[in-house]
């Protein structure tokens, strides 16, 4: 977790229930909250022209939400909508000010989360340039792995839908299944019913 969620209550956030495919915030709209997920699964997603949908993330429980937008006055890029079931710890973007200059310290834990998402977001750019599918699946399943401190072969059940995946690499669903069709072929990864481990 991000910010202790006794902290924040004690500052006067509230918990917000979200059910399956209910919008937390919408592109466009004004950034008034601190987002912090207690317990579920959130996507962050774009919608492209052609209708596709384009997922930037998929955080879940003690992760947090867009934060970097609390600290300028743009509006939100990306949709934040809930995968399952979801409590989001819900904080007025003014009480979160007044608690962060009372407990400067809170401003590394919230830039250190930042620096890692953005970490994370270099590793991946590259990929979008592979035109192996492959290649670029198989870097970013190992990616994830990794960022979780997964070492041992299949260790690590990624916690991904096929589609979750195509969105998230911009490959059409067919391809994804085909590219991890051949990875197991290749002994990359196991496939365990659903499940994919790696």
């Amino acid at each position: 977790m991000i910010i202790c969620e006794n902290l924040l209550f004690s500052h006067g956030a509230e918990l917000q229930n979200y059910i399956p495919g209910e919008y937390i915030f919408e592109e466009e709209s004004t950034p008034k909250y601190y987002l912090q997920i207690k317990s579920g699964t959130v996507k962050l997603s774009s919608f492209l022209e052609d209708g596709k949908e384009f997922i930037h993330g998929i955080p879940f429980d003690g992760h947090c939400l867009a934060e970097t937008y609390l600290f300028h006055d743009k509006k939100y890029a990306v949709n934040a909508i809930a995968i399952t079931d979801c409590e989001i710890i819900r904080l007025e973007k003014n009480k979160l000010m007044k608690m962060l200059q009372k407990k400067p310290d809170l401003f590394f834990n919230i830039y250190s989360y930042t620096a890692d998402r953005m970490h994370y977001r270099y590793i991946i750019a590259a990929p979008f340039s592979f035109q192996d599918p492959l290649a670029k699946l198989n870097l970013i399943l190992n990616h994830i792995k990794n960022h979780f401190g997964f070492k041992e072969k299949f260790s690590y059940h990624i916690p991904y839908t096929r589609q979750q995946l195509a969105s998230l690499t911009g490959m059409r669903i067919e391809t994804v299944i085909r590219t991890i069709k051949k990875m197991e072929k290749q002994d990359l990864l196991k496939i365990d019913g659903t499940k994919i481990f790696i």
